[in-house]
């Protein structure tokens, strides 16, 4: 029988990749395997207990509460926003999540405040500044075309975030090289 199961912490294809063969490991077949989602086999001696463990040793958790699904479904659309790089993107934060989630932003923003102690907005600058650094350590881009890349409307904008958020330019940051980058699955 398949089984399907909500991971809080997964942030990337290395997420994926690395559970799937977690699984394997302990003779569970994945069906599907998608972040914060993972559809599997049921084999009889490995329970639930056995799984939730697998998960907790390798920094995941097992996500129970409807409403901690939720807050983690409104991360992975962040994420995701921010992966594409949606330059020139006129719809807004709580448009966004509203048609991608299917809720009133009002609900969303209030149960994502609730849970994780931070508006829904500042996790998500956290997430974009996280994402420059990136994109400085790369160095394939300039900081117009990062800010372009982000959806800022300008790079001061960004540039005034980014050293709110870290406390130094990123002209600083760049020439310092001490990247300080934080894994996205421990932002605020």
């Amino acid at each position: 029988m398949k089984k399907k199961i909500l991971v809080k912490n997964m942030v990337c294809n290395r997420c994926i990749t690395f559970l799937e063969q977690e699984f394997q490991k302990v003779g569970l077949r994945v069906d599907s395997i998608v972040l914060g989602e993972i559809v599997y086999e049921e084999k009889e001696g490995i329970g639930a207990a056995v799984i939730e463990d697998l998960l907790r040793r390798n920094g995941f958790e097992l996500i129970k509460d409807t409403g901690e699904i939720l807050v983690e479904q409104i991360k992975l659309a962040l994420l995701e926003a921010v992966d594409q790089l949606d330059a020139g993107s006129e719809e807004n934060l709580s448009s966004y999540l509203s048609k991608r989630l299917n809720r009133e932003y009002s609900v969303l923003s209030k149960l994502f405040s609730k849970l994780e102690g931070v508006t829904i907005e500042r996790y998500y600058i956290h997430l974009k500044i996280e994402k420059a650094k990136e994109l400085i350590q790369l160095q394939q881009l300039n900081f117009s075309e990062i800010a372009y890349g982000l959806n800022y409307k300008s790079s001061s904008h960004l540039a005034s975030q980014f050293k709110s958020m870290t406390g130094m330019s990123m002209s600083d940051y760049k020439n310092s090289q001490q990247w300080g980058r934080k894994p996205l699955d421990q932002i605020v």
